[in-house]
């Protein structure tokens, strides 16, 4: 009997959520909004229907509601943009939220690095 097939809606959902990665990213590019400077859009999860996405960002050196907000302020142009650029059944809804995989990535080198660091001061004689 030979295994069972992934299902294709799965495999359809992850291009439909990298497509919109990148039209999404480089839009953000093109704007001049001096309060998306060195944001980066990590991820993009959307809905099985399409009708919602959530859009993960990263924006390096800060963690401000004025990241947020700006977002938030520019997802019509966005989705405008969206729409213009990826054939969708359903244009989707944005939704910002800050990616929690980079300030725990962050965390975990903090970590590390106090780890060997008290490695090398255990290992040494001190006086």
């Amino acid at each position: 009997m030979p295994p069972p097939r992934p299902r294709r809606r799965f495999a359809r959902t992850l291009r439909v959520n990298e497509v919109v990665r990148e039209s999404l990213a480089d839009e953000l590019e093109r704007l001049s909004d001096p309060r998306l400077t060195m944001v980066t859009v990590t991820g993009v999860e959307v809905s099985p229907d399409l009708r919602q996405a959530t859009v993960f960002y990263a924006a390096l050196g800060r963690h401000d509601d004025a990241t947020a907000q700006a977002l938030r302020s520019a997802a019509p142009h966005l989705r405008a943009v969206l729409g213009r650029e990826v054939r969708l059944k359903y244009l989707p809804k944005l939704h910002f939220r800050e990616d929690p995989a980079i300030e725990r990535g962050q965390r975990v080198e903090e970590i590390l690095r106090g780890l060997h660091r008290a490695d090398r001061g255990g290992g040494e004689d001190t006086p």
